[in-house]
């Protein structure tokens, strides 16, 4: 029978405290195994200190079968204020330490490979000088990812957002192009129009993009459809196809911002614009974004501002 504790020393505050946070990484992750991974203990030890926290409150937090695990009503409340008291918590102990102090503890980022490459990794090491208490993990995958599941602090995403249940914040914006290179150029001749481009050999992005396009100058729309033999699930398999010289391609500016600058790729149809593309902080819905996630994202604004940097940066 579970049964709730009448005293409460300091030694027991603190392993309580633990237990709250083991508590809410199981949620988040979905198993016991998954929550150690990332809290780095054994699985033994987050098993029985949810054990502990569940007779301590008198509750069943967790129901454990052979199926997995599912959460009781009473564990769905408490996680919802223990992920607040946890948020306020570290929120608290940065305000006490002032503005200049640095950020602790380990804060979880996803991003689509490439971007992250290009505009994120090289940009990090003053970021982490800024913070040497501070641990990143980067998830980098051109899919979007459950950010519950996973247990993401702010994911880093370009496009558009197809949920709008989502808590997000638009960072930044940029053109999408044409371009190709000088040597394919050469050999395929140049697109003088959108009605060209179906007769060109494209290197078609497929995540989540189909290859009809709408071109538009002045007050003159113009669909036109990307035709290729290649399609590329990622950005980075685009970026090396079009600089193997396959074919031309539509991509943002942040993709081949340095191949731009520097003349390996031209950009091709500039009189004519096609919807720009967003770059979005997305936050775990329901959860105040914390302070290490909004330092990340401030980062990669500040990043995104420095063009010369990004453009010698890949």
């Amino acid at each position: 029978m579970l049964r709730r504790a009448r005293h409460c020393p300091v030694g027991l505050v603190m392993d309580r405290l633990a237990a709250m946070q083991n508590f809410v990484h199981v949620v988040d992750t979905g198993s016991f195994s998954a929550a150690a991974r990332q809290r780095n203990i054994g699985q033994p030890a987050i098993s029985k200190s949810i054990a502990q926290l569940e007779e301590w409150l008198g509750v069943r937090l967790l129901i454990r079968s052979t199926r997995g695990l599912s959460v009781t009503e009473a564990g769905h409340r408490y996680y919802e204020r223990a992920r607040r008291s946890i948020e306020e918590a570290e929120e608290a102990e940065l305000a006490a330490r002032g503005e200049g102090a640095g950020l602790t503890g380990v804060v979880r980022v996803s991003a689509a490979t490439t971007f992250a490459r290009l505009h994120i990794v090289p940009h990090l090491p003053a970021f982490l000088a800024r913070h040497p208490g501070l641990e990143i993990e980067l998830i980098l995958d051109d899919r979007m990812i459950d950010l519950v599941e996973e247990s993401i602090d702010v994911c880093l995403r370009t496009g558009s957002l197809t949920d709008s249940a989502l808590t997000a914040r638009r960072l930044a914006t940029t053109a999408r192009i044409v371009l190709a290179t000088h040597a394919y150029i050469a050999r395929a001749g140049r697109p003088l129009s959108p009605a060209d481009l179906p007769m060109h050999e494209a290197v078609i992005y497929s995540q989540g993009r189909a290859a009809l396009w709408t071109f538009m100058r002045g007050g003159e729309t113009v669909p036109a459809t990307l035709n290729g033999r290649l399609r590329v699930s990622s950005a980075e398999g685009q970026r090396a196809a079009v600089l193997a010289d396959i074919g031309l391609t539509i991509s943002s500016d942040w993709m081949f911002a340095r191949e731009l600058a520097n003349g390996t790729v031209c950009r091709l149809l500039a009189d004519w614009t096609l919807p720009p593309i967003d770059l979005w902080a997305i936050y775990p819905t329901g959860r105040l974004a914390s302070a290490k996630a909004r330092a990340i994202v401030d980062f990669v604004v500040e990043a995104l501002r420095r063009p010369d940097d990004l453009a010698r940066s890949a």
